[in-house]
């Protein structure tokens, strides 16, 4: 899932604090809240850590189910607080552009989901979900007939090529790197150093493309889970004929329903129909209204009181990633009218203060503020029950393998810190190690979380220097080896139902580089070879071995200190119609919405 902006999981979807994708790995980039007891919330949460199914051809043709009730024309609304980072597919893997992605962009496969929280992948430029062969290791797609980019020009074979391969080029740093590393190693970028813009290719015995329609990968070893991961919006397609590299990220090309009309970075987007979509080739999307028109800068307290009020342009107007804002929680849920116009839903996010170890290498120092930090304080900050529960460990409830009483550090216990146990650890600490530098998003959120850490570490004797960060570039920012902070809160989420897309993009000592969501920069040989076995096993077999990695990389090193787990609540307008939670992005579900008049 990726990461969440604050969820952006990175958000994976990379995570951050505010909107990732559940089922894509992916930074956090700022989310929401749900409202039952933990309890219950987390019996809701399994339901997401199903194993996804692969559809066949008949899953994978257009056009989708209609929505019931639904109308064309119209234009929505849509409110967000940061703008994008980026909408380059190849860097997309932060929540907020993978639900833009949605509107915008196409791969081979994509996700499916029913409304009862079972989710499959179909085919989406292809024609299923692949079909493999040779145990595992080869995979073969074939595109649908039909198929073409906003300018009417057909998707070919050569532009799935194109668009693996622009993944290897240099200014391509923040998306997922599943497929790259797969099919060339942990040092990728060797095998293709000018990212296939100059004459060299990717071999065919990694990736042939023997006809217009056909494209075959080949792996070194079994890759049951390719049709998930080409399923992300990292990996959608840019034609090759229209790339126009670093400056892609401005003005892409459109192969899904919608396309860019006018782009002001950070201020506004306005999208329109892409005449050029044809919906019989798509399973999964619809058509209905004539376009969105993003607002950026909003607040989420602006966007809460806006949609509370459901006045003008309110009426046909989403949160995008955002979330009902924490302190007007009472005045949604207390008012049916208003309630009935929410989606809630546990996401995938785990919400951490990772800690960079090039800079506080001394784990005593790492495990008081662990136990220091103040889980309740932050999540009240969300909008307490409805924004996330207490985590005492590094595993989302939406996890298989998820232990909801694994608690080493005695969250659990002490959600507001246990600040004896942390004063103790630092008896014999030196004074020069007790000053951190922390970073925060200069977005409302940010400012909460920085007053709960500066005060829970002051009380423990620490002093805090806190540097604040553009929300937009924050992970971004920092995702640098060398970004001058200690500490800093970002969350991460699932790419699909497997522990291994949590424990191999966070803490797999191949992934400290600029851009990869290795924040805390671990690099252990344990931990390398624990992911190296589970890699190979069977799912049932691997679980046992990514749990013994999760206990290592708790307890003998402490990476990140667990703070919080997410949970969506969001707020539409009166006029908003097919408007449900998706269960893959743990956001409102952007296929299916329409204005009812």
């Amino acid at each position: 899932m990726n990461t969440l902006n604050s969820r952006s999981a990175r958000a994976a979807l990379v995570a951050l604090a505010a909107g990732s994708l559940v089922l894509t790995g992916c930074s956090e980039n700022k989310g929401g809240d749900s409202g039952k007891d933990s309890k219950e919330d987390q019996k809701e949460a399994a339901v997401q850590s199903k194993p996804v199914t692969y559809g066949d051809a008949a899953a994978s043709t257009g056009p989708a189910e209609e929505v019931t009730g639904a109308k064309s024309g119209g234009t929505i609304q849509v409110y967000q607080e940061q703008g994008l980072t980026h909408l380059d597919p190849g860097q997309i893997y932060v929540s907020d552009a993978g639900q833009v992605a949605n509107l915008l962009f196409r791969g081979l496969t994509n996700f499916e989901e029913d409304g009862k929280g079972n989710v499959s992948v179909v085919g989406d430029l292809a024609t299923d979900s692949g079909k493999s062969s040779d145990g595992g290791k080869t995979w073969t797609f074939t595109l649908k007939d039909g198929v073409k980019d906003q300018n009417g020009n057909p998707i070919t074979s050569a532009d799935i090529r194109h668009t693996v391969e622009r993944q290897y080029a240099k200014f391509i740093f923040d998306g997922p790197t599943y497929l790259q590393t797969w099919l060339s190693g942990a040092d990728y970028r060797k095998a293709l150093p000018d990212g296939g813009y100059g004459s060299k290719h990717l071999p065919a015995s990694v990736l042939d493309t023997p006809d217009d329609k056909t494209i075959v990968f080949h792996f070194d070893t079994a890759r049951p889970d390719l049709p998930q991961t080409l399923a992300m919006p990292g990996y959608t397609v840019v034609p090759e004929e229209t790339d126009t590299k670093e400056k892609y990220d401005k003005a892409p090309v459109s192969t899904g329903p919608y396309k860019i009309a006018e782009y002001k970075v950070g201020k506004s987007l306005k999208l329109v129909k892409n005449e050029n979509w044809d919906p019989k080739t798509d399973s999964v999307r619809h058509q209905y209204v004539d376009g969105y028109g993003f607002d950026f800068g909003v607040t989420e307290s602006t966007q809460t009181k806006r949609l509370i009020a459901d006045q003008g342009d309110s009426k046909n107007a989403i949160q995008l990633t955002g979330a009902v804002e924490s302190t007007q929680v009472q005045d949604v849920v207390g008012d049916p009218a208003v309630n009935k116009r929410t989606i809630k839903g546990y996401q995938p996010y785990v919400m951490v203060l990772s800690f960079n170890l090039d800079r506080i290498k001394n784990k005593k120092v790492r495990d008081a503020i662990t136990y220091a930090v103040n889980s309740k304080s932050l999540i009240a900050g969300e909008g307490g029950a409805y924004g996330g529960d207490v985590a005492p460990n590094l595993f989302a409830p939406t996890l298989p393998g998820y232990e909801a009483d694994y608690d080493p550090y005695g969250r659990l216990k002490m959600p507001s810190g246990n600040i004896e146990k942390a004063k103790e650890l630092l008896k014999d600490v030196p004074a020069a190690e007790k000053k951190i530098v922390h970073a925060y998003r200069n977005s409302e959120a940010g400012q909460k979380h920085k007053v709960a850490i500066e005060d829970a570490l002051s009380k423990i004797g620490i002093e805090v220097v806190s540097k604040e960060v553009d929300a937009a570039s924050f992970y971004e920012q920092v995702g640098k080896l060398d970004n001058p902070y200690d500490v800093y809160i970002t969350g991460w989420g699932q790419d699909w139902p497997s522990p291994g897309t949590v424990v191999t993009p966070i803490y797999d000592g191949d992934q400290v580089a600029d851009g990869a969501p290795n924040y805390s920069h671990v690099d252990d040989p344990k931990v390398q070879e624990l992911i190296n076995k589970a890699l190979t096993q069977e799912p049932t077999e691997a679980a046992a071995t990514w749990k013994e990695a999760h206990h290592y990389i708790l307890e003998k090193i402490n990476p990140s200190a667990p703070l919080w787990y997410t949970k969506q609540f969001q707020l539409y307008g009166s006029n908003i119609g097919g408007a449900r939670y998706s269960t893959e992005s743990s956001y409102i579900d952007v296929n299916r919405l329409f204005l009812k008049s």
